[in-house]
């Protein structure tokens, strides 16, 4: 029987979810906290965390991360409101198996566990002259969809002209729009594409170990390092690197990339010996890093080592022409997955998607995909089975704690003459500091690290507020 963690603070919510559960043949336990899941998480052996993104003492992306550090082979699935899509979007990139939204359709939950349960970490064994270094399969999309627009056209062009190069490229986009595909067409098409292509998500790594994982380390180098390590770098030797989101490496880091890039060697942490490597750098990120380099967050010199050519991922609200291939390669995907047999979307569904803005990209219609398959019982793809934000623009994003025996969402608005609630002080003040974010960030010329300093909060304290209110 598989063991089950759910964190969720809404008690009732809680009991509902657990019960249904239960009654499918888990065994679940149930906490509020991210601290007293950690604690849990230490002194029993689970299969399976389940957590709602906001919770009394933190997030459930937190817990995601101190969970995969401790516990590397752990699922996670992430419960949101519609409203985090883009928060689960990226804890998704840092290991989550899948992001569910409020209100949970109990089918969806099922085959989410179930599916979660039974796939166990495919492992990609990189073969290099000493050793191997077994790397985590992307959770991303496999195909790369070159597609018809004239900005995929354009996308595609560049690619097959820096391939056959050894420049650095730094790929810009939004999360979720496909960058780490990008990179590897670029591998693919280079004359390195027998050799490794090896995708470090750096925003995953934590602070202390990063160049530990990066560069490598010798045994003894520090507390808990019991044997040498063979870093990233030196495992794709001979191929590519791609370093994802690499806004996110400290400042010390910074500098051990950048004499990596300029000598072509690096030293292990605690060694002395010097190893030279033959790797090509793709970086990438949705971040400003000309922006944090003026602020001292982002080494100017490193940014232009990673810069010789850039190539833009294309957001999918700009390449709504390339919808229909997207969606026809998710549907064979899901279909495979959850063996089904789905062969279209009805009209309704195309007018909705054609309409739709795409928040998450690629990853967002992924998703959606999935979940509209595993709800679907015709032939097509029907209004019905998709998220009711896709389509009524009525819908809140944000709303008071519904009652947990509903999995319907609905509003509370006052009556004329009612006094105002505690939600309606909540909305106020939610909508006036959603504008002095707003005029301090076009005050600041959208320079996001002085704006933290303006606003008296730290940078990740501004990021998630950005995302909460899509100011991004």
């Amino acid at each position: 029987m598989a063991h089950i963690l759910l964190v969720e603070d809404d008690l009732t919510y809680s009991r509902i979810v657990k019960t249904f559960l239960e009654k499918n043949s888990f065994e679940v336990v149930t906490t509020t906290k991210v601290k007293e899941a950690q604690n849990i998480l230490n002194t029993g052996k689970f299969d399976l965390i389940i957590a709602d993104f906001r919770l009394p003492d933190g997030t459930g992306m937190e817990l995601l991360q101190w969970a995969k550090a401790h516990f590397p082979k752990l699922q996670v699935i992430l419960i949101t409101h519609y409203s985090d899509i883009r928060i689960a979007i990226k804890a998704m990139k840092l290991g989550a198996f899948e992001y569910i939204t409020k209100p949970i359709n109990p089918d969806e939950l099922l085959a989410t566990v179930k599916e979660s349960l039974a796939q166990k970490i495919e492992e990609r064994i990189v073969v290099t002259p000493k050793e191997f270094t077994r790397i985590p399969k992307s959770n991303a999309a496999s195909a790369y969809v070159t597609g018809e627009s004239q900005e995929a056209e354009k996308l595609e062009k560049h690619i097959q002209l820096v391939a056959p190069t050894d420049l650095s490229v730094l790929v810009l986009g939004e999360t979720g729009t496909g960058k780490e595909l990008i990179s590897k067409r670029i591998h693919e098409f280079s004359h390195r594409k027998e050799g490794p292509f090896i995708a470090i998500d750096c925003g995953a790594l934590p602070k202390e170990l990063a160049g530990s994982e990066l560069f490598g380390h010798v045994k003894g180098a520090f507390t808990g390092a019991l044997d040498n390590k063979t870093g990233h770098f030196e495992s794709a030797n001979g191929g590519t690197i791609f370093l994802d989101e690499i806004g996110n490496l400290s400042y010390e880091v910074q500098i051990q990339l950048l004499r990596a890039i300029q000598e072509r060697k690096i030293r292990k942490i605690g060694g002395n010996k010097e190893i030279e490597i033959d790797v090509r750098i793709i970086a990438a990120t949705n971040e400003n890093l000309i922006s944090q380099s003026g602020d001292g967050v982002f080494r100017e010199d490193l940014y232009h080592r990673l810069n010789e050519f850039t190539l833009y991922a294309i957001p999918l609200r700009q390449r709504k022409a390339d919808l229909e291939f997207f969606v026809g390669g998710f549907l064979e995907e899901s279909n495979s997955r959850l063996h089904k047999s789905i062969k279209g979307l009805s009209p309704a569904v195309w007018d909705i998607f054609y309409n739709y803005d795409w928040p998450g990209n690629l990853r967002e219609l992924r998703n959606i995909i999935k979940r509209a398959v595993l709800l679907s019982t015709g032939e097509k793809i029907e209004k019905e089975a998709l998220p009711m934000e896709l389509y009524d623009s009525s819908f809140l994003p944000e709303r008071p704690a519904q009652a947990a025996s509903s999995f319907q969402p609905h509003s509370i608005t006052n009556s004329p003459g009612s006094q105002p609630t505690s939600q309606d002080y909540k909305s106020q003040w939610k909508e006036q500091e959603k504008e002095l974010i707003q005029r301090v960030l076009q005050d600041t010329r959208f320079n996001k690290s002085k704006a933290a300093r303006i606003l008296n909060m730290d940078r990740k304290t501004l990021y998630s507020k950005l995302e909460k209110y899509g100011l991004e």
